[in-house]
């Protein structure tokens, strides 16, 4: 049996975006495949390559779980687990950092373009923590890792390293592919549908958070951009609004995009956005209503105990190997 393995950051709002693009799928996934065992973990410590208030980031952890649990994640599928709570990540990310090179972590592009939005100094940790997402992967001897185009770069260094470490100490971790999932349709922002939708977008009504309140999700759509042409019709490269609603229309309907142009042909926009807005409404309440759940319930603190159980076991067995092989500590 494959492992696959995806981490995701304890970063706050996760959007409609967010959902369609990357979180269904991922769903998907976990039904489709038997044969491969699914581990997702809180990056919580990558979260603090940047400052962060304490008592947000804990909100945000325990929020993020129980959004993923929400959206369809199944705990008897997937090992859910926060990072920070197996000590053998940061352990192995150490032994990553005294395996990798300044230059190679001075390359990634992900340092480079955080490096000049830093105005207090940067840490060390952004220059490094591609050693401890390296870590992260072959801690589990992870076969694939779901990757985009921005991750990339992090996933051949992580190749690099595992083969540097294997060539030095012997054959010790298994050498990670990119698994290159079909990703979701693409979300616009409801305010600049030349762009995606993004919860770091400075106006509010560009995004629809998947636990906005009902009120507020139907306001943001019925005020999103569209254009002056009045007509529902398909053609992102010149009417990027009236498509990019039509996109989530079709997401959440199923009904095919061309069945939904014919559907409100000689309508107007209102007629349509009031009747997208039902259905993302609709579709999210269950999410919602599950999460509301969760949120504060010893469920939730179960399945990630259970995770972090499983993955401790794993991943203590290999940072054991890992410190005999190199020459830590006392032989046992």
């Amino acid at each position: 049996m494959k492992r696959l393995l995806s981490g995701i950051q304890p970063s706050g709002t996760i959007t409609l975006g967010n959902y369609i693009g990357a979180i269904k799928n991922f769903v998907k996934l976990q039904n489709e495949n038997e044969d491969v065992e699914f581990f997702v973990f809180i990056a919580d410590q990558h979260a603090i390559t940047v400052p962060q208030e304490k008592l947000k980031l804990r909100e945000n952890i325990r929020s993020l779980a129980a959004i993923y649990v929400a959206c369809g994640l199944d705990p008897k599928k997937v090992h859910l687990f926060i990072q920070s709570e197996v000590p053998a990540h940061a352990m192995l990310g150490y032994v990553m950092e005294c395996t990798a090179y300044i230059g190679e972590m001075e390359r990634m592009t992900q340092y480079k373009d955080k490096k000049v939005k830093q105005v207090d100094g940067v840490h060390c940790s952004l220059l490094t923590y591609p050693a401890l997402m390296a870590a992260d992967i072959l801690l589990y001897d992870t076969d694939l890792v779901p990757v985009g185009e921005d991750q990339k770069q992090h996933l051949e260094l992580t190749r690099n390293l595992a083969q540097r470490f294997n060539q030095k100490y012997g054959d010790t971790f298994v050498v990670p592919e990119a698994y290159i999932a079909k990703e979701g349709a693409k979300v616009m922002s409801l305010q600049d549908p030349t762009k995606k939708m993004s919860k770091s977008d400075p106006n509010p009504k560009g995004y629809i958070a998947l636990l906005d309140e009902e009120n507020v999700i139907r306001k943001k759509i019925m005020s999103a951009v569209t254009d002056s042409v009045g007509t529902i019709s398909y053609d992102p490269a010149n009417r990027p609004g009236i498509s990019n609603l039509l996109t989530i229309y079709d997401v959440f309907s199923g009904e095919g995009i061309d069945n939904i142009c014919k559907k409100y042909d000689g309508k107007g926009y209102a007629e349509f956005k009031a009747d997208l807005a039902d259905i993302v409404v609709n579709a999210l309440k269950p999410i919602q209503e599950r999460y509301n759940e969760l949120i504060k319930s010893e469920e939730l603190d179960t399945i990630l105990d259970e995770g972090r159980d499983y993955a401790s076991k794993i991943a203590f067995k290999k940072i054991s190997k890992v410190y005999n092989k190199i020459g830590l500590g006392r032989k046992r």
